[in-house]
């Protein structure tokens, strides 16, 4: 499997890419009454519709660059994954403070969270194991 995606680096980005897509085509296509009422604050001034166009450009940059074989391409997919997922922390945030429904709190984590995990992701390298397997034993040096 290392072999076929080019690593574990870029098994995430295409992993998370594709969940950005199918999470952000679900929002232009059904936007529920829960999300956008934690995300008033964003929503006043962008649709709900458009930020889930976010969401699939941001999935679409993540896959894209998953697809590039060397490691610089994949800094901008790393930052597109982090981008909606910090956006939509920030405005559960503002809500939960604000004294917004209950759930803001919780949803202010969970999405602040796996952005600075995205972000984690973003720096670390590859284990020595991946590197073996994906250069050593094809008599290349990494490519960067």
């Amino acid at each position: 499997m290392v072999r076929l995606v080019g690593g574990l680096r870029p098994a995430a980005l295409l992993v998370l890419g594709a969940g950005w897509i199918v999470y952000g085509r679900s929002i232009v296509t059904d936007p529920t009454y829960g999300r956008s009422r934690g995300l008033a604050g964003v929503t006043r001034y962008v649709p709900l519709g458009a930020l889930g166009w976010v969401w699939v450009a941001a999935g679409t940059i993540a896959v894209l660059a998953a697809l590039g074989r060397r490691m610089r391409y994949q800094a901008p997919g790393f930052a597109a994954l982090a981008t909606p997922a910090a956006l939509w922390g920030a405005a559960y945030a503002r809500t939960a403070l604000a004294g917004g429904y209950p759930s803001a709190g919780g949803s202010a984590a969970a999405w602040l969270s796996f952005a600075a995990f995205v972000v984690l992701c973003a720096g670390m390298s590859e284990p020595p194991w991946v590197i073996e397997a994906l250069y050593v034993r094809r008599g290349e040096g990494p490519r960067d």
